[in-house]
């Protein structure tokens, strides 16, 4: 298929550019509809607002990343399928990705409905914040099976090879709700839930664009009945590679569980209110490492799977160099324009002075995500399960739980904030040794550095 040939042959800073930057658009055009989407809350609903969608938000990512960890992990399988030439496992790994998610994604909002104000408890909504979550995640709830939809279905376009069409698929959600916000909230007066319905309905708008890809559009992988009975194999390969991302999100959740208590513990309705702003302005400081990220693990993938070790040492060191180089820069300029971003959120003079110093905090070691990030999305890419999964968890799981809970005992609130950079040195130090000490080995089922010509994806299924 000449969409993924070129993941073996093209240049690799031409090739991650190609990949990367629409991603990048994509991740960057969804963190300004969160910054906008909080920001409308924030004006207009108040810092209540602002707690609730930070209580909110954790579940139902941690409920949809059963469909990012279902795309995430098949897509290496079919980045590595394209890659030797093994065309109808890559057909047989989409009909069972699509299967999984369905049927996960809608069993965990069924179980979500059954238990939601238990569940917005035990993340946090308390006090005068609880209202608002339970109005919030009650509506969101309705468009979790589509985002799931929407995640999953992202990841195999990119590893498709159509990086533009999984570009679009983030940017539309986020015009939609950018449109709606607007008019739901300040038009129509419906506050915290006329935010929940603009979010709601930009899934589904997420959703139906990729939907349309897989029927009409340029993708050879058709949803079939065939392809979609249940493989064995091939859901086990899926489930291990997947559960690095759920397993990543899981802990993200249970992160927020701790960190949302602890706010709450220490600094009150206020105390979430302010991470509920430092949170909107890390998804858009982390986004140019994301979308490199995101545009690498098909190109590690591919000439992982063709055996081109060459390239795929090459792509490591350039993804790292880029996304380092772009965080430097942001970060210079969170530093210099804290207090300036954190009046965009609110006209709380209080809530703007608490929110300045913590952005400068929080964001000391901006510049190290890349190696972690990248790093474990390298072993990921590669099928790599473990080592993905360890490099994953190390920051939320081995350093930022840990210090949420031990430094607040010694200095407080401020604790809080001084986990972020700690855990981000200490994750970036470890992914960077791991892949020091742990060079892996390359398949020997493609002896020559070509890739095989043989089949492309317009053969048959059969």
């Amino acid at each position: 298929m000449k969409s993924t040939e070129k993941f073996g042959t093209a240049p690799l800073g031409k090739l991650l550019a190609g990949q990367a930057i629409p991603a990048a658009v994509g991740i960057l055009t969804m963190s300004i509809y969160a910054i906008v989407d909080t920001i409308f809350v924030g004006q207009f609903v108040g810092p209540e607002g602002i707690g609730a969608i930070t209580v909110v938000l954790p579940i139902t990512f941690l409920i949809s990343s059963i469909g990012m960890a279902i795309g995430v992990g098949g897509s290496s399988v079919l980045s590595r399928a394209l890659g030797n030439g093994k065309l109808k496992k890559a057909y047989k790994t989409f009909g069972n990705q699509v299967l999984m998610t369905l049927v996960l994604a809608i069993f965990f909002v069924i179980l979500g409905a059954f238990f939601t104000k238990d569940i917005i408890h035990v993340f946090g909504g308390k006090g005068d914040v609880e209202g608002p979550a339970v109005s919030y995640f009650t509506i969101l709830l309705v468009g979790i099976p589509f985002l799931a939809w929407a995640m999953m279905s992202i990841n195999v376009i990119r590893a498709e090879g159509y990086p533009r069409v999984a570009m679009f698929a983030m940017v539309i959600p986020a015009i939609i709700n950018l449109i709606l916000d607007p008019i739901f909230i300040v038009v129509l007066d419906m506050g915290i839930e006329g935010a929940a319905w603009a979010t709601t309905i930009s899934y589904v708008g997420s959703a139906a664009f990729t939907l349309r890809h897989f029927l009409y559009g340029k993708s050879v992988l058709k949803i079939s009945f065939d392809a979609c009975k249940p493989s064995i194999p091939i859901i086990k390969e899926i489930s291990a590679l997947g559960a690095v991302t759920l397993a990543r999100q899981g802990v993200i959740s249970l992160l927020a569980i701790v960190l949302n208590n602890s706010l709450y513990f220490y600094g009150g309705e206020q105390g979430l209110s302010v991470y509920g702003i430092v949170n909107r302005v890390l998804m858009f400081a982390n986004f140019p490492v994301l979308g490199i990220t995101q545009g690498f693990v098909p190109i590690v993938g591919y000439n992982y799977g063709a055996s081109l070790k060459k390239r795929v040492k090459k792509i490591v060191k350039i993804s790292v160099g880029w996304a380092s180089a772009i965080s430097f820069l942001l970060f210079i300029l969170l530093m210099v324009f804290a207090a300036d971003i954190s009046q965009m959120f609110t006209s709380d003079q209080t809530l703007i002075d608490d929110t300045t110093p913590v952005i400068r905090t929080v964001f000391l070691a901006t510049p190290l995500l890349a190696v972690s990030l990248i790093i474990s999305a390298y072993f990921q890419a590669i099928g790599k399960a473990g080592p993905a999964l360890f490099l994953a968890l190390t920051k939320q799981g081995i350093f930022l739980i840990p210090l949420v809970l031990l430094l607040p005992l010694y200095f407080g609130l401020n604790g809080i904030w001084m986990s972020f950079p700690i855990a981000d040195i200490g994750a970036a130090l470890v992914s960077f040794l791991y892949y020091k000490l742990n060079q892996t080995k390359y398949p020997n089922h493609v002896k020559s550095t070509s890739i095989p010509q043989n089949e492309t994806l317009s053969n048959n299924y059969e």
